[in-house]
């Protein structure tokens, strides 16, 4: 029976539990086909302890979207293993407190609507249900919306949604394919953070806009700042909006 979609609402009971006493526990981790979002990515590479480029050379594989022109960033596979995540093992994730975030949703799958006048985004999920999948029917007493916090999913969300709205962005004022260089530049502003703030610091890549020191800061400090940061040089190259600082 092919995969099903069932639409459920937060406050309906969540009937699925992924554990070591399922049959089939980590067999999913290692048949994936898994696109990566930027902040998959900071988490990951600070989980381990290494820069963004090393982690994008070691553990991924880029090609770009045929229409789009976007850069798609998947796990890279293994000679070895297949098309396993290379983060599996036996006993499951090993670096589960940081992984990526369509990790966390499964089952679920998760769509948005924004609001043109408040820009408040309203939330819709649907339970895909797999046959091979053993994790299904279980009473776990938990809602959906209780599910999804005990996944700790919302800031993964909350990043994401950004890199959503880039895109559709993108699709509104530059319909079509993008050209190799703005590809080139969306990948390091937003997947290669660590590139991208040492040619901020060391090659004034950003002139001539002027950061404030606060900006500077958060940027140096924190990979989500620097993120974000991405996101407006993003948008201040490609279609000319500039830079807006909080």
């Amino acid at each position: 029976m092919p995969e099903e979609m069932k639409p459920v609402f937060e406050n309906d009971p969540m009937p699925f539990f992924c554990g070591s006493a399922n049959a089939c526990f980590t067999a999913c981790c290692r048949d994936l086909n898994q696109a990566l979002t930027p902040y998959d990515i900071l988490r990951m590479k600070n989980s381990l302890g290494i820069d963004s480029g090393t982690f994008l050379r070691r553990y991924t594989s880029r090609h770009f979207g045929p229409d789009s022109g976007l850069p798609v960033v998947s796990f890279k596979p293994d000679p070895a293993f297949g098309h396993a995540c290379p983060f599996v093992t036996e006993t499951g994730c090993s670096v589960y407190h940081d992984r990526p975030g369509s990790c966390r949703m499964y089952p679920l799958a998760r769509a948005i609507s924004r609001s043109r006048e408040s820009g408040k985004i309203r939330e819709y999920f649907a339970l895909i249900e797999e046959e091979h999948c053993m994790g299904f029917g279980k009473n776990t007493g938990l809602t959906v919306r209780q599910w999804l916090d005990s996944q700790a999913v919302d800031l993964h969300n909350h990043y994401n949604d950004q890199l959503i709205a880039l895109i559709s962005l993108k699709n509104r004022m530059m319909p079509g394919k993008l050209a190799g260089g703005h590809a080139d530049l969306f990948y390091k502003a937003l997947y290669d953070l660590d590139t991208f703030k040492t040619q901020i610091f060391e090659q004034d890549l950003l002139a001539p806009n002027v950061l404030p020191g606060l900006v500077v800061e958060k940027i140096r400090d924190r990979d989500e700042a620097l993120f974000e940061l991405g996101i407006q040089w993003v948008k201040y190259q490609i279609f000319g909006i500039e830079m807006t600082w909080s």
